[in-house]
């Protein structure tokens, strides 16, 4: 189930892609371009295309974000936490070797007093 949204979100992916590049926005883009001397825009009529285009290009928005969330509900997450990354979870599997208890510091063996040199 989890390939298949994801392969719907790529589809998606493209049809928005090829519907933004085809919208119209101040005279010019890649919608004149279709058909011959510009036939969809007198068939339907220029206002009509660019309704169409602008509701499509929001359904096709819509519809990539719903399908994101969904990939997430559906395979993004396990029982037993997040998905992580090879590198992630290689850290956690990681060891760190156990540091040694602190040694106290040893007390010096008692010692004899020196006597002070005699001065010549």
């Amino acid at each position: 189930m989890y390939y298949v949204i994801i392969a719907l979100i790529l589809v998606i992916c493209v049809l928005l892609s090829i519907v933004v590049l085809a919208q119209n926005p101040k005279g010019g883009g890649l919608s004149s371009q279709f058909g011959a001397g510009g036939g969809a825009a007198q068939m339907m009529g220029v206002k009509r295309t660019g309704d169409l285009l602008e509701k499509l290009t929001w359904g096709f928005a819509i519809g990539l974000m719903v399908l994101s969330l969904g990939s997430y509900m559906v395979g993004g997450h396990t029982s037993t936490g997040p998905v992580r990354s090879i590198n992630q979870q290689r850290a956690l599997e990681t060891r760190l070797p156990a540091t040694p208890a602190p040694v106290a510091p040893a007390t010096p063996a008692p010692t004899a007093p020196v006597a002070p040199a005699p001065a010549n």
